[in-house]
């Protein structure tokens, strides 16, 4: 695999909205690329930052050197001793994970994820990532775009692909440190993930999150259940229907559009499937395709993929 080429997607296969989710909304693999974005490399280093298990962190650094966003490199040979070191594939998340820190210290109560703080290198303060459209240069929220499935976009090949073992049920109301932190909360499932990008896609009902992520009822009716819990969702009942309660982003919810934009942008760079783009999104006020483009919230220069530490 050629790390700084996009990855090949079979003809009408999952696409790149689908392949991503499967990769990137899992939380072990959201939180052991945290550490090795923030500079971490080796196995030691990564078990001393965070909570798991042997196993788990061996599955996911193999699944993310396997996918071209870690590399590994032996530096020592007896005993065999191996670092992982970040690739470009990797690095151009940075804008992305700084996303998901920002939303949560906007949106959270106590601002958790003030841990994650990167430095803009052109005006040496803290990168505050402010979402512009790249055609016109100005700033931009969901309800100035409009979305429409693009050559491979269907919800068929947008469902998210399992890579990794399914993770333990989500506790609404959990109290343990890594379920406190809801943009993990949020981003580390894939079926969370899945409903947040269906309501940006303006699905509003139960039925509906059902037929077209072709989800299990259960799986359905928790992840709206954990979503309302937290306020990204609101759920208007219908009279006496209660089955026909329409669920709907909050602003809290449409705080994520960053957060979408930014890993959205880098799953279409970087999975790549021979019809074209799953999504084509217009920005409403100046007519242009949208491509999301981030600004330092200080000096308003365009914040680089790569150099955010």
């Amino acid at each position: 695999m050629t790390r700084d080429q996009p990855i090949e997607l079979k003809a009408g296969g999952t696409n790149a909205i689908g392949r991503t989710l499967g990769l990137l909304a899992d939380e072990w693999t959201l939180l052991v690329l945290r550490q090795a974005l923030s500079g971490e490399t080796r196995y030691s280093q990564f078990k001393e930052a965070l909570p798991i298990s042997n196993s788990v962190l061996t599955s996911r650094l193999t699944r993310l050197t396997e996918q071209g966003l870690l590399e590994r490199h032996v530096y020592q040979d007896r005993p065999v001793r191996a670092e992982y070191l970040t690739t470009r594939r990797s690095r151009t998340l940075s804008v992305g994970m700084l996303t998901l820190s920002d939303w949560e210290k906007r949106w959270t109560p106590d601002g958790i994820g003030d841990e994650a703080v990167a430095r803009h290198p052109a005006c040496g303060r803290d990168a505050s990532p402010v979402l512009t459209c790249r055609a016109c240069r100005m700033p931009a929220t969901a309800r100035d775009v409009v979305a429409e499935w693009g050559p491979s976009g269907s919800w068929r090949r947008s469902s998210p692909e399992a890579v990794t073992r399914r993770r333990p049920e989500l506790r609404v109301g959990a109290t343990t440190s890594l379920e406190s932190r809801q943009a993990m909360m949020l981003f580390g499932d894939r079926w969370s993930a899945a409903v947040i990008c269906a309501a940006f896609r303006g699905v509003r009902r139960f039925t509906d999150f059902e037929a077209n992520l072709s989800a299990p009822p259960a799986v359905v009716s928790h992840r709206l259940k954990v979503l309302g819990s937290i306020g990204v969702l609101t759920a208007t009942q219908d009279g006496q229907r209660s089955h026909r309660a329409e669920h709907r982003l909050t602003e809290k919810g449409h705080g994520l559009f960053p957060v979408l934009s930014a890993f959205g942008d880098w799953s279409e760079r970087w999975f790549a499937a021979p019809e074209g783009p799953a999504l084509i999104q217009t920005h409403r006020p100046c007519g242009e395709r949208f491509l999301p483009r981030f600004r330092c919230g200080h000096c308003e220069g365009t914040l680089p993929d790569t150099d955010l530490r």
